[in-house]
């Protein structure tokens, strides 16, 4: 039985967002971190082309996506030899985060952890499940209990990446626990500092992750930021054949299925890595304005190292940061919204236009 779930967080930003509004200048929403750049040329027109859908979409994914799919992984991630059993397109990540714990028959009694910076849908998850959720980093503490494992590298909210060894160390425990460890990776084309400036971010299914044994892990992504295809619900699961054909099975009986035109336009997507690059740069420019801005205006940013997303503290309650900015026409995202942890963090998104992070950098200075 579904459980009453919490309030949509968001709701309580709409005071906040009036706020920013109202001033002269008009709002520079750094909040949800929705995409606001045009969907590549090349990936429209594929879609257009395919528009003569009559029939009834696969689940499983079309040949050419599944393909697509796989190659993909092996040029982009580092990640060779999936078949197209090793793979399945869903409608967008979040449906999938929201509702693995029930399609893998997780539920009361069970334990489901999650980062302790957190995307809210994990725990969501786990309630809508009956389980219980757990916000925890350190694999030692994962008990006995836990069925289901969540990594976000990079994070959202706060841009941590996980390295070989960290990543290691929990598939070590997953399989101590014999649980199923997912890592949501949809912001991996985006690094920025450190080793992650040059090299790629690894995926839980690098072959120095895994050492050649899939069972029970799966990566999740997401072309929503990478090819602005947010409104398109482009994403896709790979990894444990098993548990991926336990979850087609009930994606199957559901009617999750991703439209056939949708299907076409990700295989353009994934082939063609131009577009990524060039949507990168766009970030990196916007990021290179705004970070320097925050910290001129005494926020201090942490991780931050890689993803869509700034990570930072004036050192004061989040909300009071939140309100502040809002007086500036800034509407961001409050710490609070990704665990108990952080009541002192604020969450700046680098989806908004060139012109419009110019305008928040200013106002951040003023």
């Amino acid at each position: 039985m579904l459980k009453q779930l919490p309030d949509y967080p968001w709701d309580q930003m709409v005071p906040y967002a009036e706020r920013a509004r109202a001033h002269r200048g008009g709002i520079v929403d750094l909040s949800i971190g929705s995409p606001v750049d045009v969907t590549p040329a090349l990936i429209r027109n594929a879609l257009a082309e395919a528009t003569d859908a009559h029939a009834y979409p696969q689940t499983v994914g079309t040949p050419e996506l599944q393909r697509a799919i796989v190659d993909w992984y092996a040029r982009r991630r580092g990640v060779p030899g999936l078949t197209e059993k090793n793979v399945l397109p869903t409608i967008g990540s979040k449906e999938f985060v929201a509702l693995l714990p029930f399609m893998l028959g997780i539920g009361e009694g069970d334990t489901i952890v999650h980062p302790r910076a957190a995307y809210p849908t994990y725990a969501i998850g786990a309630a809508m499940a009956g389980a219980t959720a757990l916000a925890s980093d350190d694999p030692a503490e994962w008990p006995e209990s836990t069925k289901l494992i969540w990594l976000n590298s990079p994070g959202n909210p706060d841009g941590r990446v996980l390295s070989i060894a960290e990543l290691r160390a929990a598939v070590a425990r997953a399989r101590e626990l014999d649980a199923v460890i997912v890592s949501d990776e949809c912001y991996a084309e985006l690094g920025w500092d450190g080793p992650w400036a040059t090299d790629p971010i690894p995926s839980i299914l690098d072959p120095r992750v895994t050492d050649g044994r899939r069972h029970n892990i799966l990566a999740i992504y997401s072309l929503s930021k990478q090819s602005n295809l947010a409104g398109y619900r482009a994403a896709f699961a790979a990894g444990c054949s098993g548990v991926l054909a336990r979850v087609l099975t009930v994606r199957k009986h559901a009617g999750l299925m991703l439209p056939s035109p949708l299907q076409a336009a990700m295989v353009v997507a994934l082939g063609d890595d131009e577009h990524v690059a060039v949507q990168k740069e766009r970030y990196r420019a916007r990021r290179t304005v705004l970070l320097p801005a925050l910290r001129d205006a005494g926020f201090r940013v942490d991780h931050s190292e890689a993803g869509l997303y700034l990570w930072a503290t004036a050192g004061i309650d989040a909300w009071e940061s939140i309100g502040a900015l809002a007086d500036r026409g800034i509407l961001a995202g409050p710490g609070p919204f990704y665990g108990d942890f952080y009541p002192q963090h604020v969450r700046f998104s680098l989806t908004a236009t060139d012109e419009r992070i110019a305008a928040a950098a200013e106002r951040l200075r003023a």
